[in-house]
């Protein structure tokens, strides 16, 4: 029995038409021997847009559906299917680039003591050019609490992406897996296993991160102030108290 990584994918209606570009990106992946993924996707909602759009020939991919919640309730539920070492998030929309789940593989492996990974993302435009991040930070290990500390002191921005984000299974289970809230729940997610643990970035793109008109984060609620200012007040509440909490540290084995 191969150990596996447990890619999860939050999906809507509006988006179900890409998984085809995720799905092959996932094929195109290649891993150390004795090694597999599964794609456990979750539908945010029950309709029958998103089943068409699902590979039905592969027995790693597996989906389900549920009431809609938006995404953070769609990936939690999505753990209930989730075997694997590791999870790996990989938006409806997005897409890894090759070699990406093996060196993110490599880095938890090699470095016990982490808890998680990123890596660097560029944007994909609509006419297919890309755009990178200037604040990238340098190739290697996180210590624990930095990133909380970027994203306080730059306007609630990290200095690495949440949807790139590759960690150990048990300690998002044991961290209650992607927050309660109608966006940035895997912001949320981020700064916590910061708080609690040490992680890695590596400098190699993992992430194509599609941009295009029927992207969540580009509606016009996306950028409630109200809301916003309310997200962001829970999201450093939760990851400042576990920060604080000298008994809980991931230390690793």
């Amino acid at each position: 029995m191969s150990r596996r990584i447990s890619v999860v994918t939050a999906v809507h209606a509006p988006a179900a038409h890409h998984l085809a570009d995720a799905y092959k990106s996932l094929l195109e992946q290649q891993l150390p021997e004795g090694w597999d993924w599964q794609w456990v996707i979750q539908e945010d909602g029950e309709t029958d847009e998103v089943a068409p759009h699902v590979p039905d020939d592969d027995p790693r991919v597996s989906f389900a559906q549920g009431r809609p919640g938006r995404a953070g309730m769609a990936r939690t539920l999505g753990l209930s299917r989730a075997v694997g070492e590791y999870v790996k998030v990989l938006d409806a929309d997005d897409m890894l680039t090759p070699g990406a789940l093996a060196r993110d593989l490599a880095a938890l492996t090699a470095n016990p003591s982490l808890g998680w990974a990123t890596s660097r993302v560029l944007d994909l435009l609509p006419d297919g050019s890309t755009v990178g991040f200037d604040q990238d930070p340098p190739n290697g290990p996180i210590d624990r609490g930095a990133v909380l500390k970027h994203w306080q002191t730059h306007d609630f921005r990290a200095q690495v992406h949440p949807a790139t984000l590759f960690a150990r299974r048990d300690l998002v289970l044991a961290l209650g897996g992607w927050m309660a809230l109608p966006a940035s729940e895997d912001t949320g997610l981020l700064l916590a296993l910061s708080a609690v643990s040490r992680g890695w970035f590596t400098e190699e793109t993992g992430l194509l991160y599609r941009k295009w008109p029927g992207q969540v984060t580009s509606q016009a609620s996306h950028s409630h102030a109200q809301e916003r200012d309310a997200r962001m007040a829970v999201i450093q509440a939760r990851a400042q108290a576990l920060h604080e909490l000298e008994a809980w540290r991931f230390e690793g084995s």
